[in-house]
């Protein structure tokens, strides 16, 4: 049986979204990773599943599939699509929903000029919590990696982000080195490896090889890690413009102990119908 589907993107972090709510949608890794193909299926980064909430106080449940089949706990550029189709579908009619993840709840807000707003919650830095295999907590932890040494920022956003500062974004090993950091053996759980390069106190580029997906082009979890990554360091504001290959988020953070803040497009780009038992 056919089941209805919208293609969207936030930023240029493409999605496949099913509505788990009006009807029970079953799927597989197998499944995940033929929608996710781009020559044999829809073609996405990630597959998104609205559901029914299991979390008392929840509006719905949010499930996060990668291109490679794996279920992950966090995606911002996901996050605020989820809030485009639940409205667009006449899911709810709120602005302001709470949603359920893996990494906890949620609370994406539907702003007056059509941009979607996510509290992303607290970023966290004990290693256990990313996890990562570390002795103490840093500001930045020395990898190996192929015989040499990165110096990354590493922490969690609801998913563990490992974040170099380079000179040009453009020039960076996105793709050659990020897969050997996203499979590093101190990340039990895999990494995003994000570069990026500071333009100004204000302003930053960035790029990430998404755990599970490769280099997107665009990461919503990737730019807050990366905001808060350099306002650890001390070299950035409040207040951050992120480039992407794909558009521009805005991040905000007041600090430790503080919600970071996300803001940018959801798009539709099209719907249609899939039969996922031919798949």
């Amino acid at each position: 049986m056919s089941v209805p589907f919208s293609k969207m993107h936030g930023a240029g972090n493409d999605f496949v979204v099913f509505d788990g709510v009006s009807r029970p949608i079953q799927l597989t890794p197998q499944k995940i990773r033929r929608l996710a193909d781009r020559h044999f299926g829809i073609g996405c980064d990630q597959v998104l599943l609205v559901e029914r909430p299991t979390t008392a106080g929840a509006d719905f449940r949010y499930r996060i599939f990668n291109a490679d089949g794996g279920e992950v706990e966090q995606c911002g550029n996901g996050a605020r699509c989820f809030v485009r189709f639940v409205r667009d579908k006449r899911l709810t009619a709120k602005d302001e929903i709470a949603v359920e993840t893996l990494a906890g709840m949620i609370y994406p807000r539907l702003e007056a000029d059509g941009d979607v707003s996510v509290n992303m919650g607290v970023p966290r830095f004990e290693p256990a919590e990313v996890p990562f295999e570390a002795a103490v907590r840093e500001n930045v932890y020395d990898l190996e990696v192929d015989g040499r040494i990165v110096k990354a920022s590493i922490l969690s956003m609801g998913n563990p982000h490992a974040v170099q500062l380079v000179p040009d974004v453009d020039a960076a090993p996105v793709n050659t080195q990020g897969p050997q950091i996203e499979r590093h053996p101190r990340f039990p759980r895999r990494v995003n490896a994000g570069y990026m390069q500071i333009v100004d106190r204000r302003h930053i580029r960035l790029r990430v090889y998404e755990r599970g997906a490769g280099e997107t082009l665009a990461c919503g979890t990737g730019a807050c890690a990366a905001m808060v990554a350099g306002r650890q360091r001390g070299l950035l504001d409040d207040k951050v413009e992120v480039k992407l290959t794909g558009g521009t988020l805005r991040v905000s953070w007041a600090g430790e102990g503080q919600p970071v803040w996300m803001t940018g497009p959801a798009i539709t780009v099209f719907e249609g119908t899939i039969d996922l038992e031919k798949l």
